[in-house]
């Protein structure tokens, strides 16, 4: 059987002896040594002065929206995984959908303005499989209109934009650390700003608020993490350059057995760094790809459609609207296994699949 991906795991010895570390202290959460550790290596790794390891991406987005007090209408895209939207709702807020680009399946900043009223208080946008948005276009629009910006970047760990990480951009961006992540903590994720003042307050809300034994600062909920969490981050991330190299390969090999095949690859943004976080295909027909997956189940191989459905239309608790590009690459993408240890001649095998089902 062949996953549409499978963890990482590292040295079974070296998790073992953090643990052993864990057991001796016997501190296994609220702040630990191994948290402080990681939350350090982190910040060393990406290049990035404030951050905060939480429980998992979608606190992280929860926490974003509620340390930047906002209300109303949040635009955002409706490619993207259901914690996007979820989030926005489960805070109150409205989400507002706008299309996405052809080529990037990312927000397509160009209708971005005709979204916006005067309810609108933030653009939350994802990069999507990684890929950088239009970042320059979004944060001019957000200053035009005076609105703040989230970025979804749970799949951009390793990202670099410009020579600097992914994770610099907007007022809060967000990663998710979950175990079928490139990085990962087993469950995890972080928030990531630029603003000191802000990134306290966070914290504070992180802790249920606490600002002390018997004070309390904010507005809080138990968005903290673990030590043995933050255990195998200590464990995942020395490891976490061959990794990416390893996927970086993986994901050209893929394209040399592909260039017959009837599908597209998604436009990486040039101005930004390739970390093989996942392997998307548009398929040029949808009967095609429907096909092509039968064929790969009966061998029992299990790529999937992310994403799909699309959230503009399939959520039960929001009014379901069309969006022309978003309806139409939900149709036809597909993510193909990848993950470190899957093998050329597995590889090979998916690609035949693929090619023998076009061809028949």
């Amino acid at each position: 059987m062949i996953p549409v991906t499978r963890p990482y795991l590292p040295d079974k010895d070296k998790y073992k002896s953090y643990i052993d570390q864990i057991y001796q202290r016997n501190w296994l959460t609220n702040n630990g040594p191994l948290v402080n550790e990681l939350e350090l290596e982190l910040k060393n790794r990406e290049q990035l002065k404030h951050l905060l390891f939480v429980s998992n991406g979608t606190i992280a987005l929860q926490l974003a929206i509620k340390a930047l007090e906002l209300s109303g209408e949040i635009i955002t895209t409706p490619f993207s995984f259901i914690a996007t939207t979820s989030s926005i709702v489960w805070e109150g807020c409205k989400p507002v959908f706008v299309d996405i680009e052809e080529q990037t399946l990312n927000i397509d900043p160009g209708k971005i303005e005709a979204a916006i009223s005067d309810r609108t208080s933030a653009i939350l946008a994802t990069h999507v499989y990684g890929n950088p948005c239009d970042i320059e276009a979004i944060q001019d629009i957000a200053d035009r209109h005076n609105l703040k910006v989230i970025y979804d970047a749970a799949h951009c760990f390793g990202v670099q934009y410009k020579g600097s990480s992914i994770f610099e951009y907007g007022d809060i961006s967000t990663c998710s650390f979950h175990a079928t992540k490139l990085f990962h903590t087993v469950e995890g994720g972080m928030v990531v700003t630029k603003d000191p003042a802000l990134l306290k307050k966070m914290a504070y809300m992180r802790n249920f608020g606490f600002a002390g034994p018997e004070a309390f600062a904010e507005l809080g909920i138990n968005g903290k993490n673990s030590e043995f969490h933050a255990a195998m981050g200590l464990c995942v991330l020395p490891d976490i350059d061959k990794i990416i190299q390893k996927r970086i390969e993986l994901c050209q090999y893929y394209n040399s057995k592909l260039t017959k095949a009837k599908v597209r690859r998604p436009v990486w943004h040039p101005e930004a760094t390739y970390t093989g976080a996942y392997y998307p295909v548009v398929f040029d027909d949808p009967t095609l790809m429907h096909l092509c997956i039968k064929a790969l189940e009966a061998a029992k191989i299990y790529p999937r459609r992310y994403f799909f459905p699309a959230l503009s239309s399939s959520l039960p608790f929001l009014d379901r609207i069309k969006l022309k590009i978003t309806d139409k690459i939900c149709q036809k993408v597909l993510c193909l296994p990848l993950f470190y240890d899957i093998s050329k001649e597995e590889i090979d095998m998916i690609v035949r699949i693929i090619l023998r089902t076009q061809n028949n």
